[in-house]
């Protein structure tokens, strides 16, 4: 597939140009809203992970619920409804930074209900791109939606760099709770592209119960997601909040670490480019081979090396991760029965996010017991010691996709 094939298909302008304004959000809103906690009178690193934690627990609970929701109503339906309802919450917290006190309980409730918001989004998002292109489309279409989503997601981190550093974290935080606005706003467009409400007599429970029995089934999902969210333990720690403190204490603040995410933001734009074409035999053995950079990236931060350095590690890790989201995604749409596909991704999304909360929550800590390059060190070895035994693995090592399946 080359890239304009997919602008063919109806709605799918619209689809990347709610995805691309909405990503440049999520690009500017770490900075944001790192610097702004770390910038309070009493913000530390210890806050900063308590709300982060906050938002990746509400989503763990909401997330289950989020895919049957989206299977019975509409995933499309269900995309717009969170990013409206999450925007709604994210006006409540800037109209807080802009007075000038923040309490933490505000912080926790926006950012609760914006993990909830998440929680649906996530599972719902997964089959947006299925129902609106065939089945042998759908790599290439989720590539070039990569694409779009990445170098949004460049140019609001480093955009989000400049308007913090020059004018505060309150305009860039105004500025991600516009974006959620408007590309809920577009997605409502084609919201009838979902099919409606299922009619069964099968209560929620049932359909929970049902698509964890599909998930259960596909032993490399299990085991991939119960790998990666050991992965998403460490990128949270070092990513999210010893990150940020590194910046302060050795580089300059925001705009230093705007370059960092920057840099990934570009390797997610690569791995993207890559994804559209790439044919892998055994995809998954290929994936955990090129997720030894995240090892590279934990280790770069625990000296420091210079900035740059630690920017090109982030690069060679947005890389790997654009192409297991490309990857990943397609799989499992071809793979998993269309009707409870997002049911199985609410499953996918909860556990890979499930152990997130507790790296950002031993982060701070940890670091103060035993020093934040010792931290960052022990993430860089753990990590390669936990993609190593996923390689050990035969279902994750010679996993395929027939090829019947992946005609183009």
């Amino acid at each position: 597939m080359n890239f304009t094939e997919p602008f063919q298909f109806r709605y799918i302008k619209r689809f990347y140009f709610a995805r691309f304004i909405s990503n440049f959000g999520n690009g500017m809103s770490p900075i944001a809203l790192a610097f702004g906690i770390l910038n309070l009178p009493d913000g530390d690193a210890n806050m900063l992970g308590l709300v982060l934690g906050s938002t990746t627990v509400a989503m763990l609970i909401m997330s289950p619920f989020g895919g049957v929701l989206a299977d019975k109503f509409g995933r499309v339906k269900a995309v717009a409804f969170a990013d409206l309802v999450a925007s709604a919450g994210l006006f409540v917290q800037v109209a807080f930074f802009a007075s000038g006190e923040v309490p933490l309980i505000v912080l926790l409730l926006v950012n609760i209900n914006f993990g909830l918001m998440w929680g649906i989004f996530w599972p719902a998002m997964s089959g947006v791109l299925p129902a609106l292109v065939p089945d042998e489309h759908l790599q290439g279409t989720n590539s070039v939606n990569n694409f779009f989503s990445n170098g949004a997601i460049i140019l609001g981190a480093a955009v989000g760099g400049i308007i913090v550093a020059g004018w505060g974290a309150t305009w860039a935080l105004a500025i991600d709770a516009a974006t959620f606005t408007i590309g809920g706003i577009v997605l409502l467009t084609f919201r009838h592209v979902s099919p409606a409400r299922s009619k069964t007599e099968n209560t929620m429970i049932d359909d929970l119960v049902h698509g964890w029995k599909i998930f259960i089934s596909f032993r490399w999902i299990v085991i991939g997601v119960f790998g990666f969210s050991f992965i998403v333990l460490a990128w949270a720690a070092g990513e999210n909040i010893l990150g940020p403190l590194i910046a302060l204490k050795e580089f300059n603040g925001a705009k230093s670490w705007s370059l960092v995410l920057s840099f990934e933001g570009i390797g997610l734009l690569i791995g993207s480019v890559i994804g559209l074409k790439i044919k892998l035999k055994y995809p998954l053995r290929f994936l955990l081979i090129i997720s030894f950079s995240i090892s590279l990236y934990m280790w770069s931060m625990a000296k420091p090396q210079s900035i740059w350095f630690i920017a090109f590690c982030a690069l060679l890790w947005g890389i790997t991760l654009d192409l297991w989201i490309t990857i990943w995604s397609t799989a499992m749409a071809r793979e998993v029965p269309r009707e409870a596909l997002s049911r199985v991704s609410s499953f996918d999304a909860m556990g890979t996010m499930l152990l997130r909360p507790v790296g950002l929550a031993i982060a701070g800590p940890l670091s103060l017991a035993i020093g934040i390059s010792e931290t960052l060190q022990f993430f860089a070895i753990f990590t390669a010691v936990l993609i190593i035994a996923m390689l050990a693995t035969p279902a994750m090592r010679n996993m395929q996709i027939a090829e019947a399946k992946i005609a183009e």
